[in-house]
């Protein structure tokens, strides 16, 4: 694959390049030569956009497609290539699957699957087996086929023995543990935030203390054990604090968030629309207020659009009865942009792949391209004609965004929209 991208400007820190609008060629997908103007001797393909800017490929730590089992919600094909449209180059997609991901063969089906595409899908491995939080699943033999970390997608770890043992085994392979932050018991049937506007609407609460006293007591086993933990998509400005003081003591500890629930508040399920059926549920001001500032100070590691498609028949229905989840890929930079500036939206889209163990290279000449394409200022209203998705449960549709995609490159692979 050859081109050369004209008058880009490149977001990148870790480029010199950084903030300069250049011509970059790319050939055979390594970047060759970055410079103000460049004569397009070869007659390559020339892509000249409005208002062009460049960043290193986007990174999302928690997507779901529904292949194998749930292939009416997405496929793994059509996923990637969502992903790609949406400007993402690497995905780290989850085990709700059925069959649940949690065996070398499922690893291998996932890899074998993801081949040859622009996008790198990066599998998780279910914790336990088939995700019932009874006994460790195939964990070393899920790593030598390719699975970057261990979770049960958006299912707590009940038994404190079981997350021990986890996390000491883990540790003996540098596996890294997932721990959904929710106590069951506490949760127990809540459908969204225990608040003033859970008691107005009269639905069951599910309230930020069922969150903190998970990540509590998963800290202090990690302190025990000495292993290496991941929290993903935390809600509450407690957990912020909680995991801040974890780090403190140098604990390692990563976490995550949704873009929604950086957005979003617990306010607008008054219209008791099922897109905002989300787990975790969307919470309040204050906490959304804290998880910025814990995106901005590096408490919380990383964003993720929790990209989860759900079919209609399990979404379009009364509240307390709807799937939880909303697809993200696709809104996730209009969204950001809604709460950060282009550079911090940037950064936080290129930022927490390390912790996984995926490489990553500046935008400099010498290294392969893995680059993002967008235009940072165009402003539109997010409809379903912007859904690439199977799916359309999107948490997003009918919002004011701004920024777009114009495409990826990525394993010497042009993808364009």
């Amino acid at each position: 694959m050859n081109v050369l991208l004209k008058s880009a400007t490149i977001v990148d820190s870790k480029s010199d390049y950084h903030n300069e609008t250049v011509d970059i060629l790319i050939e055979n997908g390594t970047i060759t030569n970055i410079s103000k103007t460049i004569k397009n001797k070869n007659n390559y393909k020339e892509i000249s956009l409005d208002n062009l800017h460049v960043s290193q490929g986007w990174f999302d730590c928690s997507v779901s497609f529904g292949e194998p089992g749930y292939e009416e919600r997405e496929t793994i094909v059509n996923g990637l290539k969502t992903a790609a449209h949406s400007g993402f180059t690497n995905v780290v997609v989850n085990t709700n699957t059925n069959p649940v991901i949690d065996s070398y063969a499922d690893i291998s089906f996932l890899k074998s699957k993801s081949q040859g595409h622009a996008v790198n899908l990066h599998p998780l491995g279910a914790l336990t087996k088939n995700s019932q939080g009874e006994a460790l699943a195939e964990l070393y033999d899920m790593t030598t086929a390719g699975a970057i970390g261990f979770y049960d997608y958006q299912k707590p770890i009940s038994d404190p023995n079981l997350m021990k043992i986890a996390l000491q085994y883990a540790s003996n392979f540098g596996g890294l543990v997932f721990a959904f932050p929710q106590e069951s018991k506490i949760s127990r049937d809540g459908v969204m935030n225990e608040h003033i506007t859970s008691t107005t609407l009269g639905l069951n609460g599910n309230p930020a203390l069922a969150e903190e006293l998970q990540i509590a007591r998963d800290l202090f086993l990690l302190e025990y054990t000495g292993g290496k933990l991941h929290i993903p998509t935390i809600s509450t400005a407690k957990s912020v604090a909680l995991i801040r003081d974890a780090k403190k003591k140098k604990l390692d500890v990563s976490c995550s968030v949704a873009i929604h629930n950086i957005v979003l508040t617990d306010s607008v399920l008054e219209s008791f629309d099922t897109r905002y059926k989300v787990l975790p549920p969307l919470r309040t001001e204050t906490d959304t207020l804290a998880l910025i500032e814990g995106l901005k100070d590096g408490t919380i590691d990383m964003v993720t659009s929790d990209h989860n498609p759900i079919d209609v028949e399990h979404k379009k229905i009364e509240f307390d009865y709807a799937a939880y989840g909303t697809i993200g890929l696709e809104s996730a930079f209009g969204a950001l942009q809604s709460v950060f500036t282009t550079k911090k939206s940037i950064d936080l889209l290129t930022k927490g792949s390390e912790r996984f163990g995926i490489e990553t290279a500046p935008i400099q000449v010498g290294n392969k391209a893995n680059i993002t394409l967008f235009n940072p200022t165009t402003v539109y209203t997010f409809s379903k004609d912007d859904i690439l998705s199977t799916s359309k449960n999107a948490i997003f549709e009918n919002y004011k965004l701004k920024g777009k995609t114009y495409g990826i490159i990525s394993n010497n692979k042009l993808v364009l929209n």
